[in-house]
Order: C-alpha cells, then sequence, then structure tokens
C-alpha cells in the first residue's frame, strides 16, 4: 500500500466515481482511499487523508472544482490535482490553471489515457489534454497568457453560467429557474459581472463574453 499512488475522488455522480474508481484500481500502482460527492468533502478529505493525486470534476454542488483546487492547494499543498471533466470552455480551463490544477483532461480520454495522467502529475509533471494545450497555446499566441487567466479567474462557474443562459435572451426569472436560484440571486451575479467586466449592461456583457470566445451563440 504504502509504494502505491494514493488517489482521492470527486465527482457528483456515483456511477462515474464507480467507473473511474475501477479503472484506476485496475493499475496495480494505483489506490482510491476516498471518494466525494461536492467540493466542500473533497477538500475536507483531502486534509485528511492526504493523497498523492485529487481527481476533481468541476461542476458538483456547492464548492465547484475551481474552488475545491484553490482551497486543496492553501490547505494541502503536497496533494497534486488533476482535473478530469467533461467541459473544455476557456473560462474553465484558465480558472482551475490559475487555481493551481496541475492536470486537466477530459472525460471522453481512454482508460489509459487516464493512468499516465494520474501517473505523471504524481512525478510532478504537468497534463494537458490535447484539446486544452491547443487553446493554452492559442491564449499564449494571442499575448499575455497571464493576463487573461486573471480575467478569467475573476468569473465565477456561476457566472459563467448566468452569462451563457443571458446570451440566449433569458429573463432573470427564467435564468433562475434554470439553475436552480431566485431571479434576486441572478441579478446579483449580474451586478458582479457588470463589475468584473467593466460593462453597464446584458448586451455589453453579452458581447464582451462572445468576443472572449468564453460563450458561444447557440
Amino acid at each position: 500500500m504504502t509504494d502505491k499512488i494514493r488517489v482521492i475522488l470527486a465527482d457528483d455522480h456515483a456511477l462515474v466515481r464507480q467507473g473511474i474508481r475501477q479503472f484506476l484500481e485496475e493499475a496495480d500502482d494505483i489506490v482510491v482511499v476516498a471518494e466525494a460527492s461536492n467540493g466542500e468533502e473533497a477538500v475536507r478529505l483531502a486534509e485528511q487523508h492526504r493523497p498523492d493525486v485529487a481527481v476533481l470534476d468541476i461542476q458538483m454542488p456547492g464548492m465547484t472544482g475551481i474552488e475545491a483546487t484553490r482551497q486543496i492547494k492553501a490547505r494541502v499543498p503536497g496533494v497534486r490535482v488533476l482535473i478530469l471533466t467533461g467541459y473544455d470552455e476557456d473560462p474553465y480551463v484558465f480558472a482551475l490553471l490559475q487555481a493551481g490544477a496541475n492536470g486537466y483532461i477530459l472525460k471522453s480520454a481512454d482508460a489509459d489515457d487516464l493512468l499516465q495522467a494520474v501517473r505523471k502529475v504524481h512525478r510532478g509533471e504537468s497534463v494537458l489534454s490535447p484539446e486544452v494545450t491547443e487553446k493554452v497555446v492559442r491564449q499564449i499566441q494571442k499575448g499575455g497568457p497571464a493576463t487573461a487567466a486573471g480575467q478569467v479567474e475573476s468569473l465565477t462557474v456561476r457566472e459563467i453560467d448566468v452569462l451563457r443562459l443571458t446570451a440566449q435572451g433569458l429573463t432573470n426569472r427564467a435564468i433562475g429557474r434554470s439553475l436552480g436560484i431566485s431571479d434576486r440571486t441572478v441579478q446579483g451575479h449580474l451586478a458582479n459581472i457588470y463589475g468584473k467586466l467593466a460593462v453597464a449592461s446584458r448586451t455589453e456583457a453579452v458581447t464582451e463574453a462572445l468576443k472572449r470566445g468564453w460563450i458561444v451563440l447557440e
């Protein structure tokens, strides 16, 4: 047990966790020591078990994978964080890299890719899926990747969700129903978005997000 890579998993879908655990534990050098169904639990388990690697999803109830990554890195710096998710949108990618994630791969990856990612992250290497690598390279080519990352990090996952629904023309009440929050909370998120993007209206916020490639019109 002592020479195995100790891993915790965090994903809000039990069947997904079960599948990931099965993939990982088929390897002789990896053991899953704990599972979490949300971000808060992931942080607690990271502090409790002090694993070698934490494999986290992004979208989880309560605390997102972005905030969980940030807190794990702050509280247990020795833990390496590997993001395993279905989201490859720019805001998520750069926010997580800025939060300190050591790797970012997609759930569409092969099981062997996941095993290799865990091993590489454990060795201290950085791991990015080809799709994510392309985004990072493209941002660097545009110039000022650090600034871009800082700008992206200022928007939370929930604010990005609100912005995406706003772009679809939904009212605050409709956005609230879609996200399970009140229209007043939606209004608060929009106010935060306006402040962070230095804009004064829904149209300006959506235009800025489209320009940056954070959202697309469906």
